[in-house]
């Protein structure tokens, strides 16, 4: 979620993350694959979250976009463009 851009713009941001999340333990570049698959079980969740709490009258006000055409049009082109995602190379820091 923090990661947006370009590739290259996103290793700049991960590295600043990284850096960071170095000062208090050890990071593993092994785990930079596991970016775009949680990337895409959070995309996933999150709708499903939604659509489980649908029938409670607080979620069709608060989130009146969710049941509605235009978003899972959207959201299907989100997997879409995610699932190229998953099957490029990971990014890569060093």
């Amino acid at each position: 979620m923090l990661l947006s851009g370009d590739t290259d713009r996103q290793r700049r941001q991960l590295s600043e993350i990284v850096d960071g999340y170095n000062e208090f333990y050890d990071f593993h570049p092994r785990e930079l694959a596991l970016i775009e698959p949680l990337r895409t079980l959070r995309m996933m969740y999150y709708s499903a979250w939604l659509a489980r709490r649908w029938e409670d009258p607080a979620f069709p006000h608060s989130f009146p976009w969710f049941n509605t055409v235009r978003y899972w049009s959207d959201h299907i082109l989100e997997l879409r463009e995610q699932l190229a995602a998953l099957q490029a190379p990971a990014i890569e820091l060093f």
